[in-house]
């Protein structure tokens, strides 16, 4: 099958002549989300983004997962390096030519080096953080397994811990054009801003459509909304999902030009 590039499609070939950088795998994804109001995210943009709203809403999302064969495209998995996990807080904009994508307020992980060059190379806001993570086997075949997650952010208090413990439930989906599942999750362009410069890019990635669950959480709040500086909710998320894990290709920054 054949996907069409609209930033809100998935993107089923790479970029004409521009080969990635970098392969990964995302596996045991959370996606938590909270309706919010856009004034409190518009002002932390920086220029050149605009909130995107889905029935009205701003949307804030947490999402825990495990990163898996991280590896530059001519290198192997180096063990030790290329396993970590990642903690991010993002929501959905719109850049300068209008095309949608993902703006990321924090990136927490557990690997030293991916943090240095992601800050360094992608100019993304990652963060130092203890983290541990399991899958616990299930009962039967036809069970999901329980995944527990904790993570705590370098320099922050033990109450600022985020904890989550949820699994996938109920028939896979793939989310379906013009629904709020594939508003959330089908994104494939991010944006970073380079304080230094004063530029926005936007970098590329590619990867087959999310096989989706509905989410079991029986743990998981906002609490890395505070560690952001941003007001919790007080509630539980308006919507939660489960993707086991997609094959990922990374491509360069480009400038993001209107």
């Amino acid at each position: 099958m054949t996907h069409t590039c609209d930033a809100l499609s998935h993107p089923g070939a790479p970029p004409p002549g521009q080969p990635c950088v970098m392969h990964q795998r995302w596996e045991h994804l959370l996606f938590l989300h909270w309706r919010v109001p856009a004034d409190l995210l518009q002002p932390r943009l920086p220029p050149g983004l605009t909130l995107q709203s889905f029935d009205g809403s701003a949307w804030l999302g947490v999402v825990p997962f495990w990163m898996r064969r991280v590896r530059p495209r001519f290198l192997p998995c180096v063990p030790g390096i290329s396993n970590f996990l990642e903690l991010n807080l993002r929501t959905y904009v719109l850049g300068p030519n209008r095309t949608p994508g993902v703006w990321f307020f924090s990136l927490d992980a557990n690997q030293t080096l991916a943090v240095t060059l992601a800050r360094s190379l992608f100019k993304l806001p990652y963060q130092h953080a203890e983290m541990q993570s399991t899958a616990a086997p299930p009962p039967t075949s036809q069970d999901h397994p329980w995944i527990d997650f904790t993570s705590l952010r370098r320099g922050a208090a033990a109450s600022e811990r985020c904890s989550f413990h949820y699994r996938a439930h109920g028939p896979v989906r793939h989310a379906s054009p013009g629904s709020l599942d594939h508003f959330l999750v089908e994104r494939y362009r991010l944006y970073a801003w380079n304080p230094a410069r004063q530029r926005l890019s936007a970098g590329r990635v590619a990867h087959a459509p999310y096989p989706l669950h509905d989410a079991q959480v029986t743990a998981g709040d906002d609490t890395l909304l505070a560690l952001n500086g941003l007001p919790r909710t007080q509630r539980p998320p308006d919507h939660a999902a489960y993707a086991p894990g997609v094959d990922v290709k990374i491509y360069p920054l480009r400038l993001a030009k209107p």
